[in-house]
């Protein structure tokens, strides 16, 4: 089966002919894509953590009222802002849409259990992640439109653990990714 053939069948097909037909004459923000990707340049919105160290946070804005009296240190928990600082983290998106960018990256790049573990705070990786989900399209809804839509791409970094070299010399097979 060729590419075209590929796109173009769904993956999962529906069983009744309204479903099918339904499917068909539905629009998704995604068949726009491909023709975006066939631009000469398409812009990507820039590193997300540069722009919130521009800002010169303190430690009480990264903990805002929720974390005001939480024991450790926040302050460089760029994450924790979507829940903190929501307004930053909007701001920075639309700083970005209304530079011309067509896609804005998610807040999320250390939003996982095991990255958010050196702050004691891996049971919020998921609450951080839908509330970055969701500023981002906030952010996209208020940018896009017929004529330039724009797209959010969620982002996803590095954890502050390692996979492929073990912190034991004595055990090559050992890793500290389960650790929190």
């Amino acid at each position: 089966m060729n590419q075209e053939a590929l796109a173009a069948k769904p993956l999962i097909e529906p069983t009744n002919r309204a479903a099918r037909v339904s499917l068909r004459n539905t629009y998704t923000r995604a068949q726009t894509m491909p023709a975006l990707l066939h631009q000469p340049i398409v812009l990507l919105d820039g590193a997300m953590g540069t722009m919130i160290q521009q800002r010169r946070l303190s430690e009480g804005q990264f903990r805002g009222h929720r974390f005001a009296d939480y024991p450790g240190t926040l302050k460089g928990n760029n994450e924790l802002l979507s829940l903190t600082q929501p307004e930053i983290v909007r701001e920075i998106h639309e700083a970005y849409l209304a530079a011309g960018s067509d896609i804005v990256e998610t807040n999320t790049f250390g939003a996982t259990a095991t990255a958010q573990a050196d702050y004691g705070l891996e049971h919020l990786a998921r609450e951080m992640n839908v509330q970055a989900a969701i500023l981002a399209r906030a952010a996209y809804d208020r940018f896009s439109t017929t004529d330039h839509p724009r797209f959010v791409s969620g982002a996803i970094g590095p954890t502050p653990r390692t996979a492929s070299i073990s912190p034991d010399m004595n055990d090559p097979g050992a890793r500290r990714l389960n650790e929190h």
